[in-house]
């Protein structure tokens, strides 16, 4: 019995989870949390992250949880369209948006009887050198197996021990998200109802519909940065705060901040690792370790690809060792993982940063430089982007 230990319940650690079961595998699941819980917010699949999940379980249900998202275009703070909407790129399959809530319930539901959760389980030892099956452990129970793959997100513990030299570093940003659940949801006006995006100096504000079914409630998902150092208030007091600095900006910006309470609102410290690791696999006994997600190449999150990347990491991953055996097979699928995936992230992470530098205009002339060439600059950036997501096909 080929076995597996996935480290991290959240979303790549259960696709990657239901994926290896559904493939024969003996999965053990380890959630450091006291439950397996999906953060009340919501989340982008593009073309690619639709592809891997679809790979990863084709029974899944996606397409009945993800409400389809149009281009809603770029303005200023005033309302004015810095670029308006179009087509967007690679028009075969389009972006969505999809509640947290529903995408956590579809991938727990393809877990099936092969994976064993374990939750209150916080890794503190990695065993991953050549000679011995790679384990880890909490200090008080050490899980063998043939792979271990962290999915266990930017301060993973394993990817601290397998490849220290990749640091977490702060991005410059604090960033604040919120679904605004249907019912109490302001009604937007008829050229907002596509949601959009809206650049001022330093700070951006996103929004988007999650379509009538979304937790069963509907609603409005919204997404806040500002260039600096996370809050340290209370969230009612950075409710606050954000309804002030954003006051003057055009609607239904204002009204969406009216109808978000404290609860709704998740504050965060957008961080990323910098150097990437430098690699994603490491061969050891009878298998290997592998990265995944944000353990692997946590990234700014201005072009909305972290969690299709990981999904992508995952069907990779699921194509290469759904066949291979404990041994030097399976050693040697770790390594190509490793090839497979470190060209696509960096380049997908270089792509992210260079959106930061678009976010992070500030200054009459910076503004006046970045707003001028917006029109044709997100055409060529946000393209070459969409044609990265839109243009990834899982593995045979």
């Amino acid at each position: 019995m080929r076995t597996a230990v996935v480290v991290g319940a959240g979303m790549a650690g259960l696709a990657a989870a239901g994926a290896l079961a559904r493939d024969g595998w003996q999965v053990t699941l380890l959630e450091r949390g006291e439950r397996v819980a999906a953060p009340p917010t919501a989340l982008v699949l593009w073309p690619n992250g639709r592809r891997a999940l679809e790979s990863l379980d084709p029974d899944g249900g996606w397409p009945a949880i993800a409400a389809p998202l149009p281009d809603g275009g770029v303005r200023r703070p005033d309302g004015q369209w810095l670029c308006a909407p179009r087509n967007r790129p690679g028009a075969g399959l389009a972006p969505a948006a999809v509640h947290l809530e529903d995408l956590y319930d579809a991938l727990m539901a393809g877990l099936g009887d092969r994976v064993d959760i374990r939750t209150g389980m916080q890794v503190t030892r990695v065993r991953a050198r050549h000679g011995s099956r790679p384990a880890v452990g909490d200090g008080k129970t050490l899980f063998e197996a043939d792979l271990i793959v962290a999915a266990d997100g930017i301060d993973s513990p394993i990817r601290q021990t397998v490849a220290p030299e990749a640091v977490v570093v702060g991005s410059g940003f604090a960033a604040w998200q919120a679904v605004v659940p249907g019912f109490r949801a302001p009604t937007l006006p008829p050229d907002h109802q596509a949601g959009g995006e809206t650049l001022g100096a330093g700070y951006r504000f996103v929004s988007m519909p999650l379509g009538e079914r979304a937790a069963g409630r509907g609603g409005i998902y919204w997404v806040a940065t500002a260039a600096g150092a996370p809050r340290p208030e209370s969230p009612a007091t950075q409710l606050t705060l954000l309804r002030r600095w954003f006051a003057p900006w055009h609607d239904p910006i204002g009204r969406l901040l009216a109808a978000t309470r404290p609860e709704d609102l998740i504050p965060q410290e957008v961080r990323e690792l910098r150097p990437l690791p430098r690699a994603y696999g490491f061969r050891c006994g009878s298998g290997g370790v592998v990265l995944l997600g944000d353990a692997a190449h946590a990234m700014p999150h201005h072009l909305g690809q972290g969690a299709c990347l990981a999904f992508e990491d995952a069907a990779t991953l699921r194509s290469l060792v759904a066949t291979a055996q404990p041994g030097p097979e399976l050693g040697q699928a770790v390594e190509a993982y490793d090839r497979a995936r470190r060209p696509r992230t960096t380049a997908v992470v270089r792509q992210s940063r260079r959106m930061s530098a678009v976010v992070q205009a500030r200054g009459r002339l910076a503004l006046r430089a970045r707003d001028a060439a917006l029109g044709s600059l997100r055409p060529r950036m946000l393209g070459h982007a969409n044609g990265l997501a839109a243009d990834w096909h899982p593995p045979e």
